[in-house]
């Protein structure tokens, strides 16, 4: 009799602690961050974690009554066969909500399969070649796309009577993008593009090329590269080889002017012209909210930049998701909810397009100036309610 009032005993002990288990389980939203946070791309990461954590300070980390984990794991950089097994890991070990980050467009092309499978619901936050959102039908993009942010970059050129450019990109998904659509807007608007180059994703070496450009005798270079180490570099490069002297101006995507490595960049990069969808010094309440979260969530790193803002509106989206579902995560209805999503960003409003589950937002034309006697992309014009035009 004892033997068997013991057994029952431990049975109900186990009952209670899956059942603690189950409910542990059911009060956590989990969203499993997939992104660079070593290696040369390491910056990607950390934006996001930094944007993320300037959301969940405003916001708290409670939605719909249930506490949100963030689950990080480091892809290393465009290592498409890491982000694909993290992400297998994340929806099978750790039973994730949403998947979300993805610097790089291999690791979100990589993942998209995985998503789609698992009906997970998969937040894009920087990766930026087009055709990311068509290869599954639970991905929406709070960032840009290449085609988006390139093409205004061309139709303003052009009216500003600059006639003839090289171009010159990273060789992979987003560099061809963002070639593409500013040759497209740019010679169709009587523009001549003399050269086009494509320099390698991993640690180009500018020199030759920048000499190429030199010897081509373009009014601009546009460039396309991404953020970070390979924007200084190619500017110190300018610089040193007499671009500048010899009248060939610099217009690019934003991301040559990344804000996170615009103050060491300095006043090489005065009067470079650009065109993105944010900059640190955008005059709205939104922003300097979300620049003073950001200063007191992550002490000491700087300024934020793109990502940290995409990641920012991200979380902000997984936050709406989770309160109109009542912290019950369901892959449909999760999509149904992202559609149509209209956010108060730090960069202005944007929208999630229900067609594309890309987003809609405005395009900056900037130039580089000193505010207060330090660098700033500083808007000047821009182009109202931009839709990705790759597609």
């Amino acid at each position: 009799m004892k033997i068997s009032k013991i057994l029952a005993s431990i049975a109900a002990i186990g009952t209670l602690g899956l059942t603690g288990i189950a409910a542990h389980a059911q009060e956590t939203i989990k969203v499993g961050l997939v992104a660079p946070f070593s290696g040369p791309f390491a910056d990607y990461g950390k934006q996001m974690e930094s944007g993320i954590k300037a959301y969940m300070k405003q916001h708290g980390d409670k939605v719909a009554g249930k506490k949100v984990e963030i689950i990080i794991k480091d892809t290393t950089g465009p290592v498409p066969e890491v982000a694909k097994r993290l992400a297998q890991e994340l929806v099978v070990r750790d039973k994730v909500d949403f998947l979300a980050g993805f610097g790089l467009t291999p690791e979100a092309l990589a993942v998209a399969p995985i998503a789609e499978q698992a009906k997970k619901p998969m937040i894009i936050m920087n990766a930026a070649t087009s055709i990311i959102t068509t290869k599954s039908n639970y991905i929406a993009r709070v960032s840009m796309t290449l085609p988006q942010v390139s093409g205004p970059m061309a139709t303003w050129a052009v009216k500003n009577n600059v006639k003839k450019v090289v171009t010159l990109v990273a060789d992979y998904g987003p560099g061809i993008d963002a070639e593409t659509a500013f040759k497209t807007n740019f010679i169709g608007g009587g523009g001549q593009v003399v050269e086009s180059i494509r320099v390698p994703l991993r640690n180009p070496e500018f020199a030759p090329y920048i000499q190429r450009i030199k010897d081509a005798k373009p009014e601009a270079v546009f460039i396309f590269v991404p953020a970070g180490e390979q924007g200084i570099a190619f500017m110190k490069g300018y610089r040193e080889r007499g671009l500048a002297e010899a009248g060939i101006k610099v217009i690019a995507t934003g991301d040559l002017t990344d804000d996170h490595v615009l103050p060491a960049m300095g006043d090489a990069v005065l009067g470079v012209i650009t065109s993105f969808h944010y900059s640190a010094a955008h005059d709205s309440p939104e922003n300097k909210t979300f620049l003073k979260n950001f200063a007191d969530a992550n002490p000491g790193s700087g300024r934020p930049n793109f990502m940290a803002v995409a990641a920012y509106d991200g979380i902000h989206a997984i936050y709406e998701v989770s309160r109109k579902l009542n912290g019950k995560i369901d892959g449909d209805k999760a999509m149904a909810a992202l559609k149509g999503m209209k956010i108060n960003s730090p960069r202005g409003p944007i929208t999630i397009d229900p067609a594309t589950r890309d987003v809609v937002q405005t395009v900056y034309i900037r130039k580089v100036e000193k505010v207060n006697g330090e660098v700033y992309n500083v808007e000047f014009d821009k182009f109202a309610d931009m839709k990705d035009t790759g597609k």
